[in-house]
């Protein structure tokens, strides 16, 4: 092959072509991951500690600081917790700074002046570093300590180097295939790159409605697919996080305000009758209880989305089950007036499921019928077929419109916002009754109309013995 034929200069022209455009489009998107993630991570826990700080009043009741232990778990972030000498009096999970322990004095001297600490941080049991940041607690214009809010930054560069290896490997690849081209190819090759170049930018600045068009199903149209999934899963991420921290704020917020409120009532002695006090002590404790409801499903739901939810799974009878499930909730019908009805069938085959989360399924639904059902009634009926037993669950309530419905599993999601403390509920119950019937290999459908009513069909195999 002669060195200056068509195919080497086409080749050479192609060769320089990829790289003008592999090597930018590298260096963007390996800013766009490590700046959109590290960034997204500053802000998050900025965000985070100051809410947090602004919530604490005091230090001493030792439920409100395990709450924060326990929501630091489910966050996937870390929590400390220290008093005005700077002896830590709450930790989620760094070892190096034991209850008990001091930090140090030039930390707890910046938080008495009211200034926001932002450092790294080297755990040296955990052999991890975090990005923390500690803001002051002040309670009635006093300082009573700090909280640091830390985020660990070893899975960022982790995902950095990862990426930037697999777009060394992916510029290899192009140019490897780039040397066959000829020059017709090459210019069909060049145009969605520099599509794939412009859309990356609009990424990087922030728009992620921004799509590449797909017009082969070869490598490039592969990359482009890959980019557009990858805006896609990065907006899906951003407004995910951003609605689940808003509902979880609100849901926390307006307990805390009822504690903060009521509990100030009872220290200053603003009441004027014991009845009066006891109504007070008893709002205390059903938002107390309401708080701890809300944390409890957020956990048990964490718990079940990352598969380590333990089940005991046996064969059981859905006629018990069922049978149980009304019984827990028929006087919460008869309270509103609504009659239950439970259809049984004979001789109706096992399932292979766990008993207990099943009935949980049965009555989160049932008292899920009530709470929404004003007058009429609440129907159980089972059937099967050859392969599944079906159970479906009626009621005459208000009904669910059509738009509402494919988002009705989702976490928080109320499709009476404006009436949600009127309903009750945490919001998440039907998100928990989605999960669990997934873990039991079986299938939820929804069906409503409104004014008339809304039906849940629940769909899971029959238990055949060593076959299943």
């Amino acid at each position: 092959m002669k060195w200056n034929s068509i195919v080497v200069k086409l080749g050479a022209s192609i060769l320089v072509i990829v790289l003008t455009i592999l090597l930018p489009l590298g260096f963007i998107i390996n800013e766009i991951f490590s700046g959109f993630y590290y960034s997204k991570m500053k802000d998050q826990i900025y965000d985070l500690s100051n809410r947090y700080a602004n919530s604490i009043t005091s230090l001493e009741d030792k439920n409100i600081l395990r709450m924060f232990e326990l929501l630091a778990d489910m966050i996937d972030q870390e929590i400390v917790i220290v008093d005005e000498q700077g002896i830590v009096v709450a930790n989620s999970g760094i070892t190096s700074l034991s209850k008990g322990e001091r930090i140090d004095a030039n930390d707890i001297s910046l938080l008495r002046r009211n200034s926001v600490i932002e450092k790294e941080y080297y755990d040296e049991i955990l052999d991890k570093r975090f990005l923390s940041v500690g803001r002051p607690i002040f309670a009635q214009n006093r300082f009573i300590g700090g909280i640091f809010v830390l985020a660990s930054i070893d899975e960022i560069h982790q995902s950095i180097h990862l990426i930037r290896n697999l777009i060394v490997w992916a510029g290899i690849g192009a140019i490897l295939l780039a040397l066959g081209f000829t020059f017709i190819v090459s210019r069909k090759l060049a145009n969605p790159l520099l599509e794939m170049e412009r859309a990356t930018r609009k990424m990087a600045e922030g728009d992620l409605n921004t799509k590449v068009l797909v017009e082969t199903k070869d490598e490039i149209g592969s990359l482009a697919k890959a980019i557009n999934d990858l805006a896609v899963e990065l907006y899906r991420y951003r407004s995910n996080q951003r609605e689940f921290f808003a509902n979880i704020s609100h849901e926390l917020r307006t307990p805390l305000t009822y504690l903060e409120g009521y509990a100030r009532a009872l220290k200053n002695q603003q009441y004027q009758t014991e009845d009066e006090k006891e109504m007070y002590i008893q709002i205390i404790e059903q938002e107390a209880n309401r708080m701890s409801k809300l944390v409890n499903d957020l956990f048990e739901l964490a718990k079940m989305e990352e598969g380590k939810l333990p089940l005991h799974l046996e064969e059981i009878d859905l006629i018990e089950v069922i049978e149980n499930a009304v019984l827990k909730t028929k006087v919460k019908a008869k309270e509103k007036g609504l009659q239950l009805y439970f259809h049984k069938i004979y001789q109706l085959p096992s399932i292979y499921a766990d008993g207990l989360r099943m009935e949980q399924i049965v009555i989160n639904l049932i008292e899920n019928a009530i709470r929404y059902t004003e007058k009429g009634f609440i129907k159980i009926e089972l059937s099967y077929d050859q392969d599944k037993v079906k159970i479906l669950i009626e009621d005459t309530g208000i009904g669910i419109p059509k738009e509402d419905l494919p988002f009705l599993f989702e976490r928080f999601y109320r499709v009476e916002k404006s009436r949600s403390r009127e309903f009750g509920g945490t919001g998440l119950g039907l998100a928990i009754v989605k999960q669990l019937v997934k873990l039991q290999n079986g299938t939820i459908h929804v069906s409503s109309e409104v004014g008339r009513g809304t039906s849940f069909e629940l769909t899971f195999p029959i238990y055949k013995g060593d076959a299943q």
